[in-house]
């Protein structure tokens, strides 16, 4: 009894397991930086910029192609989608410890590197999200108490 009971418990929680996992939104393919869309760019808005994302249950993997000046930059960004943290290089190079957790159909990662000053840190709040119809994917970035840069996104394919 307790060895089918204990087999039922454990078929339910997959089961439960894989529903939640049915519900987060899907990131995979290739999209494009529509600067028009976005808010407080700066230097951003003159970005060509496409990427390309593969999502599996575990990591969400993002493949960056940066057209800036005549002059293309490619550079890749992992998160774990358990919670581990990851250690990634943003736009500029800079080492960051990385951490994403779901809050509800979002994904928010913080970025955490050290400060220009011994012993500090920056920490910054991205929190990506796609659109029900699958066609339009925004990031939004920014420290606290500072206005988010927003990037908004066109699916390709």
């Amino acid at each position: 009894m307790f060895i089918t009971r204990t087999l039922l418990i454990a078929l339910l929680l997959g089961v439960a397991g894989q529903c939640v996992a049915a519900d987060l939104p899907e990131f995979s393919g290739t999209w494009e930086l529509n600067t028009k869309k976005g808010e407080n760019l700066g230097m951003v808005a003159a970005i060509k910029e496409t990427v390309v994302i593969t999502q599996s249950d575990e990591r969400l993997v993002i493949d960056f192609a940066d057209v800036f000046n005549g002059k293309t930059s490619t550079r890749k960004v992992v998160y774990d989608l358990s919670g581990a943290p990851v250690v990634n290089y943003a736009a500029m190079g800079d080492r960051n410890d990385t951490v994403s957790s779901w809050e509800d159909e979002t994904l928010v990662t913080t970025w955490t590197s050290e400060g220009a000053i011994a012993g500090t840190f920056v920490v910054r709040t991205e929190k990506r999200s796609v659109s029900p119809d699958g066609q339009t994917m925004t990031v939004s970035s920014g420290r606290e108490g500072a206005p988010a840069m927003v990037l908004v996104y066109e699916k390709q394919e």
